[in-house]
């Protein structure tokens, strides 16, 4: 009995042993296939770098000019009707005889108007004034006198080559003080013969007041 109990476990252990050895190679071949099939399927992977996707530049906006002025064509060239002028055939020379000509005429210059002669200047009546022949005439410096009030003096005056060289004094109203008359007497000399300039010879008359306050 013990003999049978001894054969029996020794023959389990063993059938154990040889389906733990078949699993074992089961699973190594199982392991090893499908680790080929995955490095197969990974190797073909391609790694690629993708580009960021630049917008394109906006559109340049053209700028359009304005149209040109819209003229009205020129009107269409008509030429000008041609004119045909035809001149006149000259008059035939007619002859004339000896007999037939007419007396020659004799032209003569007409006299020219004799110019009328100018007519005279008007004569000067009464006494030249300095206005008259004078180009340049001065004032008499009013003297400084202790009188006031108004005297008046007619100058009779005589020119030489410019100059006068003569006066005569009509007093026409005197003043109450007889040196203050002579101041201003004497103030008309000086004036006439220092600042007067009369061209040539003559006579003239001058008229002098006085008004002194």
């Amino acid at each position: 009995m013990n003999f049978a109990q001894e054969n029996n476990s020794s023959s389990r252990l063993t059938g154990f042993g040889v389906v733990v050895v078949v699993h074992v190679l089961m699973a190594y071949a199982l392991a090893s296939g499908l680790a080929k099939k995955v490095v197969q399927a990974i190797a073909p992977i391609e790694t690629k770098v993708i580009e960021e996707v630049k917008k394109p530049p906006p559109p340049v906006e053209k700028v359009v000019p304005p149209p040109p002025d819209m003229k009205a064509p020129p009107p269409p060239f008509i030429p000008p009707p041609e004119v045909q002028v035809t001149a006149p055939a000259p008059p035939a020379p007619i002859q004339m005889q000896s007999s037939d000509r007419p007396p020659a005429t004799e032209v003569r210059p007409t006299p020219q108007p004799t110019p009328a002669p100018p007519a005279p200047k008007p004569a000067v009546t009464g006494p030249k004034t300095a206005a008259m022949v004078c180009t340049k005439m001065g004032k008499p410096e009013v003297p400084s006198v202790n009188w006031s009030g108004r005297a008046e003096f007619k100058a009779t005056a005589t020119v030489k080559a410019g100059r006068v060289v003569g006066v005569e004094l009509t007093v026409i109203k005197a003043a109450s003080d007889r040196k203050a008359q002579r101041a201003m007497q004497n103030a008309i000399s000086q004036a006439l013969a220092d600042t007067y300039e009369c061209p040539g010879d003559h006579v003239f008359e001058q008229d002098f007041v006085f008004n002194i306050d």
